[in-house]
Protein backbone atom coordinates (compact mmCIF):
# COMPACT_ATOMS: atom_id res chain seq x y z
CA UNK A 1 0.00 0.00 0.00
CA UNK A 2 1.47 3.30 -1.15
CA UNK A 3 0.17 5.54 1.24
CA UNK A 4 2.12 8.50 0.88
CA UNK A 5 4.27 10.54 -1.65
CA UNK A 6 7.09 13.19 -1.33
CA UNK A 7 9.26 13.69 -4.17
CA UNK A 8 9.45 16.51 -7.17
CA UNK A 9 6.69 17.20 -9.48
CA UNK A 10 7.63 16.47 -13.35
CA UNK A 11 3.99 17.61 -14.66
CA UNK A 12 0.71 19.25 -12.96
CA UNK A 13 -2.27 18.59 -15.47
CA UNK A 14 -6.17 20.21 -14.16
CA UNK A 15 -6.83 16.58 -12.14
CA UNK A 16 -3.40 14.95 -11.76
CA UNK A 17 0.25 15.13 -11.10
CA UNK A 18 3.15 13.16 -12.01
CA UNK A 19 5.61 12.90 -8.68
CA UNK A 20 8.87 11.74 -9.04
CA UNK A 21 10.12 9.70 -6.41
CA UNK A 22 13.57 7.45 -6.11
CA UNK A 23 13.70 7.94 -10.04
CA UNK A 24 10.30 7.07 -10.47
CA UNK A 25 7.20 8.99 -11.87
CA UNK A 26 4.09 8.37 -9.94
CA UNK A 27 1.08 9.69 -12.16
CA UNK A 28 -1.78 10.79 -9.23
CA UNK A 29 -5.42 11.90 -9.49
CA UNK A 30 -5.88 14.85 -7.40
CA UNK A 31 -8.17 17.95 -6.23
CA UNK A 32 -8.21 20.71 -8.48
CA UNK A 33 -6.45 22.79 -5.78
CA UNK A 34 -3.96 20.83 -5.64
CA UNK A 35 -3.10 19.98 -9.05
CA UNK A 36 -3.28 24.26 -9.24
CA UNK A 37 -0.97 24.70 -6.33
CA UNK A 38 1.45 22.03 -7.78
CA UNK A 39 5.04 23.64 -9.66
CA UNK A 40 7.00 21.56 -11.76
CA UNK A 41 10.77 21.17 -9.85
CA UNK A 42 9.24 21.57 -6.93
CA UNK A 43 8.68 19.34 -3.66
CA UNK A 44 5.09 17.94 -3.37
CA UNK A 45 4.12 15.77 -0.46
CA UNK A 46 0.88 14.07 -0.49
CA UNK A 47 -1.37 11.75 1.24
CA UNK A 48 -2.41 8.66 -1.11
CA UNK A 49 -4.63 5.74 -1.55
CA UNK A 50 -3.83 2.96 -3.93
CA UNK A 51 -7.00 1.62 -5.49
CA UNK A 52 -6.55 -1.78 -6.83
CA UNK A 53 -8.32 -2.91 -10.12
CA UNK A 54 -8.26 -6.37 -12.04
CA UNK A 55 -7.10 -3.98 -14.40
CA UNK A 56 -5.33 -1.23 -13.20
CA UNK A 57 -3.66 0.31 -9.77
CA UNK A 58 -4.54 3.99 -9.75
CA UNK A 59 -3.26 6.64 -7.32
CA UNK A 60 -5.38 8.83 -5.68
CA UNK A 61 -3.64 11.91 -3.71
CA UNK A 62 -4.58 14.38 -1.27
CA UNK A 63 -2.95 17.20 0.82
CA UNK A 64 -4.33 16.48 4.35
CA UNK A 65 -4.68 13.18 6.14
CA UNK A 66 -8.23 14.65 6.76
CA UNK A 67 -9.54 14.33 3.21
CA UNK A 68 -7.61 11.07 3.01
CA UNK A 69 -10.02 9.48 5.59
CA UNK A 70 -13.26 10.87 4.16
CA UNK A 71 -12.08 9.38 0.84
CA UNK A 72 -11.59 5.70 2.21
CA UNK A 73 -15.10 6.81 3.98
CA UNK A 74 -16.75 7.91 0.90
CA UNK A 75 -15.61 4.63 -0.86
CA UNK A 76 -17.82 2.70 1.64
CA UNK A 77 -20.97 3.84 0.59
CA UNK A 78 -23.21 1.91 -2.38
CA UNK A 79 -22.53 3.15 -5.64
CA UNK A 80 -19.38 5.64 -4.91
CA UNK A 81 -16.07 5.10 -6.66
CA UNK A 82 -12.91 6.64 -6.49
CA UNK A 83 -13.69 9.58 -9.36
CA UNK A 84 -17.19 9.95 -7.49
CA UNK A 85 -15.41 10.41 -4.20
CA UNK A 86 -12.19 12.50 -5.60
CA UNK A 87 -15.42 14.82 -7.35
CA UNK A 88 -16.48 14.83 -3.54
CA UNK A 89 -13.55 15.97 -2.17
CA UNK A 90 -12.90 19.08 -5.15
CA UNK A 91 -16.13 20.43 -4.84
CA UNK A 92 -16.66 20.58 -0.86
CA UNK A 93 -14.41 20.95 1.95
CA UNK A 94 -14.00 18.38 4.54
CA UNK A 95 -15.60 20.23 7.31
CA UNK A 96 -18.65 21.09 4.72
CA UNK A 97 -18.93 17.18 4.30
CA UNK A 98 -18.70 16.33 7.74
CA UNK A 99 -21.32 19.30 8.53
CA UNK A 100 -23.83 17.85 5.49
CA UNK A 101 -24.05 14.56 7.34
CA UNK A 102 -24.25 15.15 10.30
CA UNK A 103 -27.44 18.05 9.14
CA UNK A 104 -28.56 14.54 7.09
CA UNK A 105 -28.94 17.35 4.24
CA UNK A 106 -27.74 15.71 1.30
CA UNK A 107 -28.04 18.78 -0.72
CA UNK A 108 -24.53 19.41 -1.41
CA UNK A 109 -23.99 16.13 -2.26
CA UNK A 110 -26.46 16.38 -5.61
CA UNK A 111 -24.67 19.70 -6.39
CA UNK A 112 -21.37 17.59 -7.35
CA UNK A 113 -21.16 16.31 -11.10
CA UNK A 114 -21.56 12.65 -11.26
CA UNK A 115 -23.53 12.68 -8.13
CA UNK A 116 -27.25 11.85 -8.51
CA UNK A 117 -30.21 11.85 -5.73
CA UNK A 118 -30.01 8.88 -4.88
CA UNK A 119 -26.62 8.30 -4.26
CA UNK A 120 -26.53 12.10 -2.58
CA UNK A 121 -28.86 10.41 -0.01
CA UNK A 122 -26.89 6.78 0.45
CA UNK A 123 -23.61 9.17 1.13
CA UNK A 124 -25.57 11.02 4.12
CA UNK A 125 -27.12 7.69 5.91
CA UNK A 126 -24.12 5.66 5.22
CA UNK A 127 -21.42 7.83 6.29
CA UNK A 128 -23.43 8.71 9.64
CA UNK A 129 -21.06 7.97 12.84
CA UNK A 130 -18.32 7.24 10.56
CA UNK A 131 -16.73 11.14 9.81
CA UNK A 132 -15.26 13.31 12.42
CA UNK A 133 -17.60 15.97 13.42
CA UNK A 134 -17.07 19.36 11.66
CA UNK A 135 -14.83 22.02 12.99
CA UNK A 136 -16.52 24.43 15.55
CA UNK A 137 -17.17 27.78 13.71
CA UNK A 138 -16.29 30.73 15.27
CA UNK A 139 -17.91 34.24 14.97
CA UNK A 140 -17.61 35.27 11.36
CA UNK A 141 -16.02 38.29 10.68
CA UNK A 142 -18.02 40.45 9.47
CA UNK A 143 -17.47 41.92 5.50
CA UNK A 144 -19.78 43.63 3.64
CA UNK A 145 -21.30 41.46 0.95
CA UNK A 146 -19.68 43.65 -1.77
CA UNK A 147 -16.10 43.82 -0.64
CA UNK A 148 -16.13 39.87 -0.78
CA UNK A 149 -17.94 39.19 -3.73
CA UNK A 150 -15.62 41.79 -5.49
CA UNK A 151 -12.25 40.25 -3.98
CA UNK A 152 -13.54 36.37 -4.86
CA UNK A 153 -13.96 37.72 -8.07
CA UNK A 154 -10.02 39.19 -8.55
CA UNK A 155 -8.93 36.32 -6.77
CA UNK A 156 -10.83 33.53 -8.90
CA UNK A 157 -9.93 36.04 -12.21
CA UNK A 158 -5.59 35.14 -11.34
CA UNK A 159 -6.40 31.70 -11.90
CA UNK A 160 -7.79 30.52 -8.09
CA UNK A 161 -10.67 28.44 -8.01
CA UNK A 162 -13.76 30.28 -6.56
CA UNK A 163 -14.32 27.84 -3.44
CA UNK A 164 -10.39 28.25 -2.83
CA UNK A 165 -10.24 32.08 -3.25
CA UNK A 166 -13.77 32.20 -0.94
CA UNK A 167 -11.92 30.17 1.50
CA UNK A 168 -9.07 33.01 1.48
CA UNK A 169 -10.83 35.77 1.65
CA UNK A 170 -12.60 34.37 4.85
CA UNK A 171 -9.48 33.24 6.11
CA UNK A 172 -7.84 36.69 5.19
CA UNK A 173 -11.04 38.41 7.11
CA UNK A 174 -10.59 36.60 10.23
CA UNK A 175 -7.16 38.38 10.51
CA UNK A 176 -7.84 41.51 9.01
CA UNK A 177 -8.28 44.68 11.13
CA UNK A 178 -11.99 46.34 10.75
CA UNK A 179 -10.90 48.97 8.43
CA UNK A 180 -9.40 46.19 5.86
CA UNK A 181 -12.17 44.22 5.92
CA UNK A 182 -14.33 46.99 4.71
CA UNK A 183 -11.52 47.72 2.07
CA UNK A 184 -11.24 45.89 -1.76
CA UNK A 185 -7.83 46.46 -2.34
CA UNK A 186 -6.79 46.08 1.60
CA UNK A 187 -8.20 42.53 1.36
CA UNK A 188 -7.51 41.45 -1.57
CA UNK A 189 -3.68 42.29 -0.84
CA UNK A 190 -4.10 39.73 2.30
CA UNK A 191 -5.95 37.10 0.67
CA UNK A 192 -2.96 36.79 -1.94
CA UNK A 193 -0.17 37.09 0.88
CA UNK A 194 -1.89 33.93 2.25
CA UNK A 195 -2.28 32.63 -1.20
CA UNK A 196 1.57 32.82 -1.09
CA UNK A 197 3.67 34.64 -3.73
CA UNK A 198 4.71 31.89 -6.11
CA UNK A 199 1.56 31.86 -7.83
CA UNK A 200 0.54 35.35 -7.95
CA UNK A 201 3.91 35.26 -9.68
CA UNK A 202 2.55 32.77 -12.06
CA UNK A 203 -1.08 34.62 -12.92
CA UNK A 204 0.91 38.12 -13.38
CA UNK A 205 2.71 35.96 -16.05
Amino acid sequence: MISSLRGTVLHAGADSVIVEVGGVGFSVAVPPDVARTARVGETLALHTSLIVREDSLSLFGFASRDELEVFGAMLSVSGVGPKSALGVLSALTVDQIAAAVAEDDDRPFRKVSGIGPKTAKLIVVQLQGKLAPPAPSAAPAVVPDDVVTRVVTAVAGLGWPERVAGDAVAQAAEAASEADRASVQALLRLTLALLGPAKQGAARG
